[in-house]
């Protein structure tokens, strides 16, 4: 995902090629995806959507050009490439916040105001989210669903070899510090990685670092207001270290599917990560409340850190009237329904009733409503692009080499020479 980064802030800058306006008014038989879901959750609920579509819309090929890999980032070079040659697909997946921002700034995508106004969704989202697909008052993004970053999951076999009892509230970081011990001293590997996949790294690390300055030290990173060598950064940089410590010593050559799996086996007890879990989980055949349980990540209570995936229209779609109406189909309330319940995430329209999703996403829906909604700087919501590479950057060499006054430089000058605001 890192090398993905570059890519994307790449790409961006390659406004000056979009030299043509594509087709927005010509019905035509075909539509291009292009999305970088392919683990055993995220393709049947992307098929959703494809299904949901074509149902709507019989005799409209999808293309589908899901790219396979790389959490991520071989979907962006993909992308990069094709915009390049000014051959983009119709439609492309992308985060919320400041990576739907560079795409409108660059003028490769267009504003799909129409699309929220027949689909009255604008209305029923929660207004951070809202606001992360909207720039100069035009909405330039369909929001599918909203995970949570900020979980803890635990395998409960594991923990209870160890005699660990299962995270409960008021579970904190120097709670889980210890139980990590024990759990090593029983002989299970304490902590699920899949640090192929460097977001896995970077979230671990932002959980730590959300956990210890909550919403109100969220809400100075956004505005540029934080002290990156203050007491909280060390304290998170020393707790993370502790954590990265009893990671599986197999972790780097480990995707995010993979670490669950491990989970879901109990080859290793903890797994901090987004609720894209929940699904692969779910996938592999685990249980909630048997094989596996979960809580909000110590010390962050109350908060909803939020990852949203979204489709945006490409300006020079050659299929723009059936980009728009795929949009549609991802705003329509029972689709988004079928669709977060096979991933794992949850709607992010407040009109779909909830009741036939899991005990989890209920409640993780709840919290959507109900606590602080905060935007993800380890999928690049919160800031833009330069700084989340040198963030990754930090935290990849951190986690090797311990030296705190390098992570502390890289992200200082990083936030110096491209602010973290801008949205």
């Amino acid at each position: 995902m890192r090398s993905g980064l570059a890519v994307l802030a790449g790409a961006a800058l390659l406004a000056g090629c979009s030299a043509n306006n594509g087709d927005y008014t010509h019905s035509t038989d075909k539509v291009e995806v292009l999305s970088w879901w392919s683990s055993e959750s995220e393709r049947p609920a992307l098929d959703v959507l494809v299904d949901a579509f074509k149902k709507a819309n019989p005799g409209v090929t999808v293309i589908d050009a899901a790219v396979v890999g790389g959490a991520g980032a071989n979907a962006q070079v993909a992308l990069s490439e094709r915009l390049a040659a000014n051959n983009p697909p119709d439609l492309w997946q992308s985060l919320a916040g400041s990576a739907v921002d560079s795409w409108a700034a660059a003028n490769r995508i267009v504003d799909i105001d129409s699309v929220f106004a027949s689909t009255k969704i604008g209305p029923t989202l929660n207004p951070t989210i809202l606001q992360s697909v909207t720039r100069n008052g035009k909405q330039w993004a369909m929001p599918t669903g909203a995970h949570r970053g900020n979980n803890l999951w635990f395998n409960r076999q594991a923990l209870a070899k160890a005699g660990v009892p299962t995270p409960g509230p008021g579970y904190t970081q120097q709670r889980l510090a210890q139980d990590l011990d024990k759990v090593a001293a029983a002989g299970v590997t304490p902590l699920c990685l899949g640090a192929a996949d460097t977001f896995t790294l970077v979230e671990l690390f932002e959980n730590t670092l959300l956990g210890i300055v909550g919403a109100s030290g969220w809400a100075k990173i956004a505005d540029d207001r934080f002290n990156w060598d203050g007491p909280q950064v060390h304290e998170a940089l020393d707790t993370f270290w502790k954590f990265r410590s009893q990671a599986d010593p197999n972790a780097a050559q480990t995707t995010w599917s993979e670490a669950v799996r491990k989970l879901a086996k109990g080859e290793c007890a903890y797994l901090s990560m987004n609720d894209s879990v929940y699904g692969e989980l779910s996938a592999d055949g685990a249980v909630d409340g048997e094989q596996f349980g979960y809580a909000p990540f110590p010390g962050t209570e109350h908060t909803y850190l939020a990852i949203v995936d979204t489709f945006v229209a490409a300006r020079q779609a050659r299929n723009g009237v059936n980009a728009l109406k795929f949009l549609q189909t991802v705003a329509d309330p029972a689709t988004m329904l079928a669709f977060t319940k096979v991933k794992g995430s949850v709607p992010v329209r407040r009109d779909v009733d909830t009741a036939a999703l899991s005990p989890y996403q209920r409640g993780a829906s709840a919290a959507l409503w109900n606590d602080s909604v905060l935007l993800s700087m380890a999928h690049g919501e919160l800031m833009n692009t330069q700084f989340q590479q040198a963030l990754y950057s930090a935290v990849k060499d951190f986690a090797k080499n311990k030296n705190k006054r390098a992570f502390i430089n890289t992200v200082q000058l990083a936030g110096a020479s491209a602010p973290v605001g801008g949205r």
